[in-house]
C-alpha cells in the first residue's frame, strides 16, 4: 500500500508552497487507494507555537485535504527519539560536543582556507571540524559530569564503517542515487533545548508509520543522503522519494515564512476559495 505523509513544523502559518507540497503527497496516496498521513514537527519548543500547530490542521480541512489516522505530534514522543540516540550512543556512533557555535564557525572559516577543505555546506551550517570528537573517554564524562553544555554528533566516519556497502536512494523519473553523506561530517542528532534533531526524527518517523513515498520540497533533496545513512544504521526501511519543483514568487524566489509568504490563513480572509487556490497551485508548479 502506498502511504504518502505531509509533516510541517509549526513555526508559522502554512504558505502556499506547504499547501503544494501537501496537495502532491495527498492525492498521490488518493489516486493509489493508500494512506495520507498529517505529523506536526514540533520538537523546537523556541520556535512552534499550539496556535500555529491548530491553524494548520484548519487550514489543511479548509483545502479540503483529509488524513487517515490520528496526527502524530513529534513533542509527545521524545522518548522514541532518545531511544534512538542512546542505541547510537551505545554502539559509539555519537559522542558530545562542547563547541559553541561561534567556536564552530571560526574553525570552519579556517578549514576553508585549506586545499583539502570539504566544498560542501553541512546539513546544520558549516561542516564541523571535528574537535571535540578527539577528546580522551576520561574528558568527555569528566565535562558532562560537570554539566556542561554540549550537543550529541553523529561520528560519520565510524558510522560509514558500520554500514555494508553503497548506499542509494530511489528517487522518482530518476531511478537509484548514490549517497555521500560524508560530505555533511558530523551532523548534531540532539542538542539540549531540541532533544532530537529534524533528522533523526523524520527517519524515525517514516519508518514507525510505514512512510512508503516521501514527498517533498527539492530544497531537501541533498538531506536524503543522510537520512539514508541514518536508515541503514538503525535497519529502518528505505521509502521512495519525490522531490517535487519549489514554487516561487514573482521575483523567482522560493515561498519562505520568514520572507512572509501568502498564507493560506491570509488568503482566505481576503475571500480566496480552495479551488482558487489549487489553481494558483498548479500554475505556479509549471
Amino acid at each position: 500500500m502506498l502511504v504518502t505523509r505531509f509533516a510541517p513544523s509549526p513555526t508559522g502559518y502554512l504558505h502556499l508552497g506547504h499547501a503544494w507540497s501537501a496537495l502532491l503527497a495527498w492525492r498521490r496516496a488518493r489516486a493509489a487507494g493508500g494512506r495520507f498521513l498529517l505529523r506536526l514537527e514540533d520538537i523546537d519548543p523556541l520556535r512552534c507555537r499550539p496556535e500555529y500547530a491548530a491553524a494548520a490542521l484548519e487550514d489543511l480541512r479548509w483545502l479540503g485535504l483529509d488524513w487517515d489516522g490520528p496526527v502524530r505530534v513529534q513533542s509527545e514522543h521524545l522518548a522514541d527519539y532518545r531511544a534512538v540516540l542512546e542505541s547510537l550512543r551505545a554502539r559509539g556512533l555519537v559522542y558530545p560536543c562542547f563547541c559553541t557555535r561561534a567556536a564552530i564557525a571560526r574553525e570552519a572559516a579556517a578549514a576553508a582556507a585549506a586545499p583539502h577543505s570539504v566544498a560542501d555546506g553541512g546539513a546544520d551550517g558549516p561542516v564541523y571540524p571535528g574537535t571535540c570528537r578527539h577528546l580522551s573517554e576520561d574528558e568527555r564524562a569528566a565535562r558532562l559530569a560537570a554539566g556542561e553544555a554540549h550537543v550529541w554528533r553523529l561520528d560519520m566516519a565510524r558510522a560509514l564503517d558500520s554500514v555494508a556497502g553503497p548506499l542509494f536512494f530511489e528517487e522518482e523519473g530518476e531511478g537509484r542515487i548514490a549517497c555521500a553523506p560524508a560530505r555533511f561530517g558530523d551532523v548534531v542528532l540532539a542538542r539540549k533545548d531540541v532533544p532530537a534533531s529534524y533528522h533523526l526524527c523524520v527517519t524515525h518517523d517514516d519508518a514507525l508509520q510505514g512512510v512508503t513515498l516521501v514527498t517533498r520540497g527539492a530544497d531537501l533533496k541533498p538531506l536524503t543522503e543522510l537520512h539514508r545513512l541514518l536508515q541503514a544504521l538503525m535497519g529502518w526501511p528505505a521509502p521512495r522519494y519525490a522531490h517535487h519543483r519549489l514554487l516561487t514568487d514573482a521575483s523567482g524566489r522560493r515561498l519562505a515564512k520568514r520572507d512572509h509568504a501568502a498564507t493560506l490563513r491570509a488568503l482566505r480572509a481576503g475571500g480566496v476559495s480552495p479551488a482558487e487556490v489549487v489553481v494558483r497551485l498548479e500554475a505556479g508548479s509549471k
